[in-house]
């Protein structure tokens, strides 16, 4: 069975991009593109990990990582913060606020889809 990737990301090309990168790599993609709708699929459905924008509309990036890591049942789903701001100053929040890993936008796909490959291997 495929792994299943919930994307929080408003933007439609990045949505795109992340769509053909992750489905070349076998896996199954759900998106939402604000943070209130992304924490609701998060609660209702079983992903093996999240791909979560900072800038969203709504509930932003980390209040709805705060509500995953605060939430019994998706406490322990990998995420992946994804944000155009500098990858180091967003590290420490990151890291802080129970993020697994931090990746810049614009990324390289190759190097996305393993990133992904690899959390979830450690998961």
């Amino acid at each position: 069975m495929a792994q299943r990737v919930l994307v929080v990301e408003d933007s439609p090309v990045i949505q795109r991009l992340i769509d053909m990168t992750l489905r070349a790599g076998g896996f199954e993609v759900e998106f939402s593109d604000s943070g209130t709708e992304g924490l609701e699929k998060a609660k209702t459905c079983r992903h093996d990990v999240v791909v979560l924008d900072i800038g969203l509309p709504g509930l932003d990036g980390w209040q709805v990582l705060q509500a995953l890591r605060e939430n019994e049942a998706t406490k322990d789903i990998p995420v992946i913060v994804l944000t155009a701001h500098g990858r180091a100053r967003v590290q420490d929040e990151a890291d802080s606020k129970g993020a697994n890993l931090a990746l810049s936008k614009p990324f390289n796909p190759t190097d996305f889809r393993d990133a992904v490959s690899s959390l979830l291997r450690a998961a």
